[in-house]
């Protein structure tokens, strides 16, 4: 089995082999456990978004309490991404706390991008949406792909994390920003380019799904699956977020 789509997943499922004792899970499951993390991570993402004002002022001045809210979220969604990643059999308790840190992540980020760019997150959300159903009906047409589209989106996506580390090392030595960050013809198509990526990204997790469900893995990989699937969706969240600002902009 070829299950190299999503780092997420990949960790786990190295260590899904065998069952020892466990029932076994299903697609059904995973895609029921995917729609409750998404209810989740929905309903912290309205919430940070719509009291983020008052929460912040609650927690210092505008700015102070903004940036607390941000980096308890960001390093909690990291840690809670890390030890889900590593320790599978935790995914029932942890993948639902991730996804409402990540909703109260993303209300936050929403929020302060919303005072520049009137209008932008309702149209990001709809898109999101638009390629996740999209990527679904493209894939139930597809069936089982193919260990060469695999490694094709893998080595795309390892790529696209490389140019983001080399821009962010730069950017923090030297202030150096890279073209394909800004606004434009070569940063557009970046963005784009990303967004394919990223929805690729999602058929091979719901590839993966099947796979576990065929060799019969542990019912927990169910909660397993449905974190990789979350982690998928705000990445292309966040990319088609970052395009529309390029848009705008330009």
């Amino acid at each position: 089995m070829n299950s190299k789509a999503n780092p997420f997943l990949e960790k786990g499922i190295k260590k899904s082999r065998t069952l020892s004792g466990d029932r076994a899970m299903t697609a059904k499951g995973a895609y029921t456990k995917t729609f409750i993390l998404l209810l989740l991570l929905t309903a912290s993402f309205v919430f940070s978004f719509n009291r983020m004002d008052s929460i912040s002022r609650t927690l210092g001045d505008g700015n102070t309490g903004f940036g607390t809210i941000l980096v308890i979220s960001l390093v909690g969604a990291f840690i809670l991404s890390v030890v889900t990643s590593f320790v599978p059999k935790v995914s029932p308790i942890t993948a639902p706390i991730y996804a409402i840190t990540e909703g109260v992540l993303l209300g936050a980020i929403s929020r302060f991008i919303e005072f520049s760019y009137k209008g932008i997150v309702l149209p990001a959300v709809l898109l999101t949406i638009a390629i996740a159903i999209a990527a679904l009906l493209i894939y139930r047409t597809m069936g089982a792909l193919s260990g060469r589209f695999v490694k094709g989106v893998l080595i795309a996506t390892v790529g696209i994390l490389i140019v983001n580390l080399f821009s962010f090392l730069s950017s923090l030595a030297f202030g150096i920003r890279i073209p394909l960050y800004e606004g434009g013809v070569i940063g557009i198509g970046f963005s784009l380019f990303v967004i394919v990526i990223a929805a690729l990204n999602l058929m091979l997790d719901l590839d993966v799904i099947n796979k576990l469900d065929y060799y019969g893995s542990p019912k927990y990989m169910e909660w397993y699956s449905a974190f990789g699937i979350l982690v998928t969706l705000v990445w292309l969240y966040l990319e088609i977020l970052r395009l529309i600002q390029k848009i705008k902009d330009n």
